[in-house]
């Protein structure tokens, strides 16, 4: 049975999309972008404190899930600019010491609310 997850922990949806859904014991995660769940204003800093903002978001609701960063097995990084590739990667790889999960980065034209990163996950639950 598919099940919706929803928590304060990471920023509410700002469409019509859920956080996540849970099926069959897999994690499909929405696009988390750099927002401050408490406040909902884009935190700031350069790439790497907002990577780490949207990577903490991702575990709030992963953990929701009944998941964590530890079971993630597919990432994509959408970059508002490739030039920011080093700096997202350093503090991606603070959360993915160990056996990191496959990963596609992109750049893309625009983000929403203007990010400069937005990242997605597959896991297991």
């Amino acid at each position: 049975m598919k099940r919706i997850v929803a928590t304060d922990g990471a920023p509410k949806a700002i469409g019509p999309y859920s956080q996540a859904v849970v099926l069959d014991g897999w994690v499909w995660c929405s696009g988390q972008i750099p927002l401050d769940p408490a406040s909902g204003a884009m935190v700031a800093g350069d790439v790497a404190a907002q990577t780490r903002r949207v990577l903490d978001n991702l575990n709030a609701v992963l953990i929701a899930s009944g998941s964590g960063l530890d079971r993630v097995v597919k990432t994509t990084v959408y970059l508002r600019d490739m030039g920011d590739f080093a700096a997202m990667n350093a503090a991606y790889a603070e959360y993915f010491a160990q056996d990191p999960p496959a990963r596609a980065t992109v750049q893309a034209a625009r983000l929403p609310k203007d990010a400069a990163v937005e990242i997605d996950c597959v896991a297991r639950a």
